[in-house]
């Protein structure tokens, strides 16, 4: 979960410094990386009570 936050977070600096944006790709990346990491969880979660 870590890994992909931090993934996220890295690909918007990058992107932001690319298209001279504030933070905006940050922002975003790093939402859409904590989402997925949380369906992930939630995905395994539901797998392993059936």
């Amino acid at each position: 979960m870590g890994v992909s936050i931090g993934l996220g977070a890295f690909l918007g600096i990058q992107m932001d410094a690319y298209f001279e944006k504030d933070l905006l790709f940050t922002i975003i990346f790093s939402l859409l990386a904590v989402f997925a990491a949380l369906y992930q969880i939630i995905k395994e979660v539901t797998r392993l009570n059936k």
